[in-house]
């Protein structure tokens, strides 16, 4: 590599522009764990029997309806701040107190007040999700795209291990109301970065009537000649990674390994393999574009979930453990950075947050109905050609990719702005 490009690619990662993308991951991930691991945690600590808990994953609903409200983020701005960041501030303040006001509740004596509380957090979160997609993608050049959107997924996987684990490490030594209360204040990191950062430029043309804002998304999407073979990509892109993730807990425990092994290094080893490979990914985009990206990470993230076959035959051995989950976990990381970025590239600057609402509700899809069968099928062809099957469900969406070659041509696969 040249020294003028290594220069270019060192301005590139250490921008302001890259600082905001990583801050705004966090305060995105952060919260999403606080209606999920860390709230059921609690749940169980006061008593609250299990049927009860299991429904609170309804409370993530937000997260997968989110583009139902996207059109009013794109039809009305606020007055200050602008039509993103003025969003941003008021949605941050309204899901910091909502978080603080969700650690106030009793789950044993009030449960559908907790309900109700964890519900406005997941909508603030959601919503919060929204603005800072559409954020990203009107401040970020298209060749930075890449770069951008794997500083976002870090910032946001380390959000999500602060409140995860670190929010169940400090249960231990305080109360879960004051967990909520530290964890809430927090989400300052995100307004701090809303009010200092740089509000993008409007587009022409964006929606002037609310009919606008709702129907000609829709309709700027759907008259692409490719738009539907494009939701068939993101629909099966990354499946057999995500029905190989399913299954990789019970895999483990079945294989002999204990569970200090599987936390030790499946899952606090493996995350930074994850943030690693997603920063390697958004590196390599800079220089090969993302298509080209999108087509080496989907081989890799093939040939990795094709390592716990290996692993299956190997058995209990933990460096054959560190050494699949590393390949699987850096390979995963490249290509979620590379799908990320992609399905931002297809977005619209005109409306952005609906469109980008809707492929990454899209996206969500996958991780349930196709996760839903694979215990089944483990149990019927067993571990081994179970992983086999994931690495070979990968080829469809590669086979789909080729229909987008002449993106290829440029840096990288932008849709018209």
């Amino acid at each position: 590599m040249r020294r003028d490009d290594t220069a270019r690619m060192l301005r590139a990662i250490f921008s302001a522009r890259m600082l905001v993308a990583f801050a705004m991951g966090f305060a995105c991930g952060m919260p999403l764990l606080l209606t999920g691991s860390v709230l059921q945690a609690w749940m169980t600590e006061e008593g609250v029997d299990l049927a009860t808990i299991g429904l609170f994953a309804l409370v993530g609903l937000p997260y997968t309806l989110k583009f139902l409200w996207a059109p009013f983020m794109d039809r009305y701005t606020p007055a200050f701040l602008g039509r993103r960041r003025g969003w941003l501030l008021v949605i941050q303040i309204a899901l910091t107190f909502a978080i603080i006001g969700l650690g106030l509740t009793s789950p044993l004596e009030s449960p559908w007040v907790v309900a109700v509380a964890a519900f406005l957090v997941t909508f603030f979160s959601a919503s919060q999700d929204i603005v800072v997609d559409a954020y990203r993608r009107e401040t970020l050049a298209d060749e930075e795209l890449g770069l951008g959107s794997s500083l976002y997924v870090n910032g946001y996987r380390i959000g999500m291990l602060l409140a995860g684990s670190g929010g169940l490490i400090l249960a231990d030594f305080v109360s879960f109301s004051t967990v909520y209360l530290l964890l809430g204040l927090t989400m300052l990191v995100g307004v701090v970065t809303t009010l200092l950062a740089r509000e993008p430029v409007v587009q022409e043309g964006t929606p002037r009537t609310l009919r606008e804002a709702v129907l000609d998304p829709f309709v700027d999407y759907f008259a692409r000649p490719e738009a539907l073979w494009i939701l068939a990509f993101i629909l099966l892109y990354k499946i057999g990674d995500t029905m190989a993730s399913a299954m990789t807990v019970p895999f483990y425990l079945d294989l002999g390994f204990t569970k200090t092994e599987i936390g030790a290094v499946a899952k606090l080893f493996g995350l930074w393999a994850t943030i690693l490979g997603g920063l390697a990914g958004g590196i390599i985009m800079l220089r090969t574009g993302i298509y080209r990206a999108l087509w080496v990470f989907g081989f890799l993230q093939a040939f990795s979930t094709a390592g716990f076959a290996a692993l299956a035959l190997l058995g209990p051995n933990i460096m054959g453990l560190a050494g699949v989950i590393a390949f699987e976990n850096l390979s995963g990381g490249m290509g979620t950075a590379a799908y990320v970025a992609f399905m931002a590239s297809l977005t619209n600057k005109r409306f952005t947050a609906t469109q980008y609402a809707l492929l990454t509700s899209l996206m969500g899809i996958p991780r349930v109905l196709a996760s839903a069968p694979t215990g089944y099928i483990a149990e019927v062809i067993g571990w081994e050609g179970f992983f086999v099957l994931c690495a070979l469900i990968a080829i469809p969406g590669l086979l789909i990719l080729r229909r987008f070659s002449a993106w290829g041509e440029r840096q990288p696969a932008a849709a018209p702005a």
